[in-house]
């Protein structure tokens, strides 16, 4: 990710202008042990199948969904940010979407298992706009038995 210094100053007061709630230090909801926990990604880093169109500036274009087996060659970025540094997910996707390490750790017993998808967001949006897709987003969480997220703001 670029620094705040590297950026314009329009770019730069306008990402110091959002909202950062604070939230209190106790889960939201409590559920079974992470070692019991079925995980899927969540991230806001604009990726997609090879395959798959690219994001583009479309007020009903939010997310993609990535199947489970996927693998790194197979994903691409089309985060549409002019001045976001693509430099990290090309080295290790694991920046952005940590799927090796969470396969790892299921490997290990940390955690339970993991969704078969997961999902990537298009950061173009502002987070008002994303009611109905997020909505949308957790009945298909649901249905895969989720219990648990791992989200990844890019």
């Amino acid at each position: 990710m670029v620094r705040l210094e590297k950026l314009s100053e329009a770019e730069r007061n306008m990402l110091l202008g959002f909202p950062c709630p604070s939230f209190e230090t106790r889960p939201w909801v409590s559920g079974p042990p992470l070692s019991q926990r079925r995980v899927a990604i969540l991230t806001t880093a604009g990726l997609h199948l090879r395959n798959d169109r690219p994001f583009q500036l479309d007020p009903d274009d939010f997310y993609r969904v990535i199947p489970g087996d996927v693998q790194a060659n197979d994903l691409v970025m089309s985060h549409l940010a002019a001045s976001f540094d693509r430099s990290g997910f090309q080295r290790d996707w694991n920046v952005v979407f940590p799927l090796d390490r969470l396969r790892e750790m299921v490997a290990e017993g940390i955690i339970g298992g993991l969704a078969d998808f997961h999902y990537s967001f298009s950061s173009a949006h502002q987070p008002a706009e994303t009611d109905a897709p997020a909505r949308e987003i957790a009945g298909l969480l649901k249905k895969d038995k989720v219990d648990a997220v791992l989200l990844l703001p890019v």
